[in-house]
């Protein structure tokens, strides 16, 4: 839209004027003052779509912001920057400056406009509309972040850049002696100077050499430990966030941050970032010695870069375009293969071997008809590079033996630009390849910084810190709804009191909330201050490190970690003993069955305790919780596995040892519940009834119900088995 504006006023504006110059007859009066009259020219057209821009009410808006103001002077004064630079080649330029009324210069200044507007739509898209300069500015941000990590670091950067100026300073040694070398031959005079002329260029080349391999040596070390801190600081602040924050984020999603994300993030600033750094001061050394060798080449260099980036952008799209329509099939290709094997029984169940391999081959026949003409697209956008590129050369060649004609440059000048000249256009392509990158690098550590910078969504972490915790909680008509299901209370008012010295079985059916209690008791969710309490204090005053020592949980599936299980025991209690090991053993009656074992309590338990059977996960469990010597114990559910006998041996020993401590058993094992000093019945996140398990028993109700059920399950269960 912008650029079909700009070259509609354009148009409009230049008819005026060459009518103005065809009526009038002015054009003797303003010859003398030929570059004058060009660029003001320039100036009027610029202030011309100003004009039409902030006074036309359905002109963009994006144009009438800084940002659009600077496009319109780009791309109404590049026509006269252009025809300045050819005068200052040496070329005649009377035609173009009149290009008002020549249609030669017309049609050049066109050319060039929309030369100029093509480069500007490619390669300085945020301008164009206020959305996009949003993300610029957070682009920034996050490089900012980034440089921040480099602070410590600045000496070694300073050195590192001390070395890239020496590098690609020696790197210039070859074009330069090949020049002089020319002309020494060709005027057979100075017949040392050529060896003279091999030796500084073996000299400077090796010491440019040496000079790269310190830098880059210096230069990855230091990315290495910019990685390892940005690495570790995400991890860390992972950590601390909240229960809610992993409900709703993956497992995979988070290692992939903390490790693929900040791995590609830090390769990239290692190897595009220092190759950016490297070509863009090999392009300075290398136009600054082709200005010295000859200025108009120079210019000219640069007037022809334009024209070979932009012609091959037309075949290169096209083959962008086929390059996504082949990944995109082969895509189904592996979705088809991969529903094949997944379902490989039902495929053979039905004897469709033969149809699914036509299935399979027809995806790959599209995939090869999309690759003939990726292929051709490919072929155009090399040779479209290649003859671009060729061009240019020829066109300098061409140029430069008539300035070696008129002797305006020697042959050995010529012979060194064209080297100069052939580095500084990969140099070019580089940094055009490398900077996207780059940008692209920075634009991936958005994510990683927003981990650094969240906050957990839980209440402040309090102070207290009690030599002595009785473990007397009360829970206050508590009403809960996950964060991921907001409008689905899973408590509703639920009271209750654990006691020291009791144990408590808190009995009900599947989804009625319980281990929804053990959560918000670990402080994994925020309630109201005064909801839950804890020796007559709210939950969320203690600090978090106190509360998680005081309080010990052990799930009905525990998690183990892949180490021995003397560490996994210990994780518990970091400085225990081993004696405290064995003790806490003994008392999950564990020691027995760990002793047996090869190694001992050395055995490893594998990952997630796969090495051990369910029962020996869970005794394990229960001693890693036991060795804390918490004051209030947990048990989720935690001798589902345990058979029955196993399953009394361990509850005696906790009812042994749990002297003025409070005991929350989770539950439907009668058997446990029989044990319990008060049992709380829970259902649909209510509590329904609270008492022991004879009184609840005699009242005939929710619970005596759900009991009688629970035995018939047992019943039929123990008939089927049998």
């Amino acid at each position: 839209m912008a650029s079909y504006l700009t070259v509609f006023l354009f148009l409009c504006m230049d008819v005026c004027v060459v009518m103005l110059f065809g009526v009038t007859r002015l054009s003797p009066l303003v010859v003398p003052y030929s570059f004058t009259t060009l660029w003001v020219g320039g100036l009027l057209r610029f202030t011309a779509l100003v004009l039409v821009v902030f006074f036309y009410p359905a002109s963009p808006a994006w144009m009438k912001r800084t940002s659009g103001v600077q496009t319109l002077a780009v791309h109404s004064l590049v026509y006269p920057a252009y025809v300045t630079l050819r005068w200052a080649c040496g070329w005649s330029t009377l035609e173009l400056i009149w290009g008002w009324h020549t249609w030669q210069g017309l049609l050049q200044s066109y050319a060039v406009s929309a030369l100029s507007l093509l480069l500007w739509e490619r390669y300085v898209p945020s301008v164009h509309t206020k959305k996009e300069e949003k993300p610029k500015e957070k682009g920034q941000a996050s490089l900012q972040r980034l440089l921040g990590y480099l602070k410590p670091y600045q000496g070694r950067f300073t050195a590192v850049l001390l070395f890239v100026v020496a590098s690609s300073l020696g790197e210039m040694a070859i074009p330069h002696y090949t020049g002089k070398i020319t002309d020494w031959i060709v005027k057979e005079d100075e017949p040392d100077a050529f060896s003279n002329a091999i030796k500084i260029m073996s000299i400077l080349t090796v010491m440019s050499a040496v000079f790269e391999f310190v830098c880059d040596l210096m230069y990855n070390i230091t990315m290495s430990l910019v990685h390892t801190a940005i690495q570790s600081q995400v991890f860390e602040s992972v950590l601390k966030q909240e229960i809610a924050f992993f409900d709703k984020s993956s497992s995979g999603e988070l290692v992939s941050r903390i490790t693929k994300d900040t791995n590609d993030m830090s390769e990239s600033l290692s190897e595009e970032l220092s190759l950016l750094m490297w070509y863009t001061m090999r392009l300075i050394f290398l136009y600054g010695s082709m200005l010295l060798l000859s200025v108009p080449l120079s210019v000219f260099t640069i007037l022809g870069l334009p024209v070979i980036w932009i012609v091959p952008e037309f075949s290169g799209k096209f083959y962008q375009t086929h390059a996504v329509k082949v990944q995109e099939s082969l895509a189904k290709s592996n979705s088809v293969a991969t529903e094949t094997f997944s379902s490989i029984k039902t495929v053979k169940s039905f004897a469709n071997e033969d149809g699914e391999s036509e299935r399979y081959k027809k995806c790959l026949e599209h995939t090869y008809s999309l690759n003939k003409v990726e292929a051709a697209g490919y072929a155009a956008s090399t040779w479209t590079n290649s003859m671009s590129s060729l061009a240019l050369k020829v066109s300098i060649l061409y140029y430069g033996g008539q300035l070696v004609a008129g002797n305006s440059v020697s042959s050995g000048d010529l012979v060194s630009f064209v080297l100069f000249e052939i580095q500084f256009s990969h140099a070019v392509e580089a940094l055009m390849s490398y900077y996207p990158r780059v940008k692209k690098a920075v634009g991936a550590s958005e994510k990683i910084f927003e981990y650094v910078d969240r906050k957990p969504d839980v209440s402040p972490e309090g102070s207290l810190a009690p030599k002595t915790l009785r473990g007397h909680v009360r829970f206050n008509n508590v009403t809960f709804a996950y964060p991921t299901r907001p409008d689905e209370n899973v408590l509703k008012g639920v009271s209750l009191e654990l006691k020291p010295g009791e144990v408590t079985a808190l009995v009900g059916p599947a989804d009625a909330g319980k281990s929804t209690i053990v959560r918000l008791l670990e402080r994994f969710y925020k309630t109201e201050k005064e909801e839950i309490l804890l020796d007559g204090r709210p939950l969320q005053d203690y600090k978090d490190q106190y509360l998680h020592e005081k309080i010990s949980v052990v799930a009905q599936e525990p998690t183990l970690f892949a180490r021995s299980i003397r560490e996994n025991i210990k994780y518990g209690k970091a400085d225990a003993t081993d004696e405290e090991m064995y003790e806490a053993a003994k008392q999950a009656n564990a020691h027995k069955f760990i002793s047996g074992f090869p190694h001992g309590y050395d055995t490893n338990a594998g990952e997630k305790g796969d090495e051990v059977s369910g029962g020996q996960k869970q005794r394990i469990a229960i001693a890693r919780a036991l060795i804390r010597k918490p004051q209030i114990l947990i048990l989720d559910d935690s001798t589902s596995d345990l058979d029955a006998e196993s399953e009394h041996m361990v509850h005696q020993a906790l009812l042994k040892n749990s002297k003025g401590r409070t005991v929350l058993l989770i539950t439907n094992k009668m058997g446990g519940v029989e044990m319990a000093d008060n049992v709380v019945f829970l259902q649909g996140g209510e509590v329904l009834e609270q008492g022991n398990h004879d009184s609840l028993q005699k009242r005939n109700g929710r619970y005596a119900e759900f009991v009688r059920l629970q035995n018939t399950s047992f019943h039929r269960k123990a008939q089927e088995d049998s």
